[in-house]
């Protein structure tokens, strides 16, 4: 599994996302890294995330169906995943409590995601079984995130942020 961890990184690497290894005592303390130095004063999470991994000295605000504006006032987002895919360096988040819907990933400026590496498959067919069995078993929404939020004017130029979190870190738990 390592190999797949090494090219998961490097792929994030080239979707300009910042990754830090950290491990599992510390996930809390890299969170609270990340958020002071962004300026997180407002960190949403899913109801369903561990309570480990929510850090001190920030507002952690649980997101029970956050209305628009509400998710909007939050700074970042922090969240797990359900998998995670090594050849296209791909979240997948698939609305478990870890998870939380979609929206929570998407609106504020920044987002957080926690990946484990035995959560991180080679590629897509390696994880499409389980990824086939929470859409049809248990009805889930399945949501591919791949890097940033960005997009390329006419002219190439790449621009961030327009329809979703513009800064992106993943917290890989050795």
């Amino acid at each position: 599994m390592t190999g797949a961890v090494d090219l998961f990184v490097e792929r994030l690497g080239l979707q300009h996302v910042d990754v830090r290894r950290v491990a599992a005592a510390d996930v809390a303390a890299a969170v609270a890294g990340v958020c002071a130095e962004r300026g997180v004063s407002r960190l949403g999470v899913p109801p369903g995330l561990p309570h480990d991994w929510r850090p001190a000295g920030v507002d952690v605000v649980e997101d029970h169906e956050l209305a628009p504006a509400e998710l909007d006032a939050l700074d970042a987002a922090l969240t797990g995943c359900t998998l995670a895919i090594a050849e296209t360096g791909s979240l997948v988040l698939a609305a478990g409590p870890v998870d939380g819907r979609r929206a929570l990933s998407l609106v504020p400026d920044v987002y957080l995601c926690v990946v484990f590496g035995d959560q991180v498959e080679p590629d897509l067919a390696a994880a499409m079984p389980r990824i086939a069995g929470l859409i049809r078993d248990e009805g889930r929404p399945v949501v591919f995130v791949s890097g940033p939020s960005a997009t390329s004017d006419i002219e190439l130029q790449r621009v961030e942020g327009v329809h979703g979190p513009r800064r992106l870190t993943v917290l890989l738990v050795s």
